[in-house]
This record gives C-alpha cells, structure tokens and sequence, in this order.
C-alpha cells in the first residue's frame, strides 16, 4: 500500500479507463437509493456528469493509475428536495484506503470546483457520515426519510470564507 503523498485528486472524464469501475462502486454503494438503477445505467449517467468544469463535475483520487476514491459536484442529488442545489455527492473511498484523509481532499477538491464556479452553498446528503463534514466545516440542517433511510442533510457555505 502506497502513502498518501502518491494519491493525488483528478478530474474523471467521460471516456477514462475508471469510469466502469467508479460507477459501479457508486452502484453497489448507493443502487437501493436509485430503484431500477442498473450498473449501466449508473455508467450512463456518471458518463453523463463527468463536465469539464464546474456543475457537472467528477473527482477521482488514483494511487498510480489506480482508482482508489470518488467525489462528484453535481446540480440535484436528493429527488424529494428539487430546491436545494448544487450538491457534494458520491463521496467514496475504498475501505483500505480509508483513514488517510483522502475523503477530505476530495471533498475540497469538489468545495473548490463550487467557488470557481461562482457558487456559494452546497448541499449534502449521509446516513453516517456526519462527523467527516462536520469537521471540514459543513453543518447539519435537517434529518428526515429519503427512501426509507434516516438521513441529515447538510449545508457548506462557501462564500463565508
């Protein structure tokens, strides 16, 4: 297992050799959100937010060339909530790569995307993950069901830094 150092944050494009890999671990992670939600049908949609810049955008962390995370920005997220927007989504790190702060960079590589872009609130939605965001400087705004899973929704203001 490489260090940290040797992880660096990239910019996912449409035709990347990872993004099969990437959509399906978006897939087997999130699919039960998304009913109907097929692996290609996630390919076909990630394809689909991999923008060259600001909303949509897609982040990769690679060890060499190897995917090892994810972080998308992207403009709806959480179906039931159409007026919140732009969203911090898919944020995922394989489980033997976690504990490393690989999470954060990615979620402040995607913070950085939103302020180049001009914008000044995102939006998040986790089941567990409350802490992480928390400590980057997000605050939790309101729980509810999405889906049948207990969920909080947060909020990252960007133009207060």
């Amino acid at each position: 297992m490489g260090s940290d150092s040797e992880v660096r944050i990239e910019r996912l494009r449409a035709d990347s050799p990872h993004l099969a890999r990437v959509a399906g671990w978006e897939h087997d992670q999130w699919g039960y959100l998304s009913p109907g939600e097929t692996r290609a049908s996630r390919r076909a949609e990630l394809e689909a937010e991999c923008g060259p810049g600001g909303v949509p955008s897609v982040f990769v962390a690679l060890h060499g060339e190897r995917p090892v995370g994810t972080a998308s920005l992207v403009a709806e997220d959480m179906s039931d909530r159409p007026d919140l927007g732009p969203w911090l989504a898919s944020v995922y790190v394989l489980p033997e790569w976690r504990g490393r702060g690989i999470a954060s960079r990615l979620v402040r590589r995607v913070e950085a995307e939103a302020r180049e872009a001009g914008i000044e609130r995102l939006w998040l939605f986790t089941p567990d993950q409350q802490a992480l965001y928390v400590r980057l400087g997000w605050r939790e705004r309101v729980w509810l069901s999405y889906r049948g899973e207990r969920v909080a929704i947060m909020e990252r203001c960007l133009a207060e830094e």
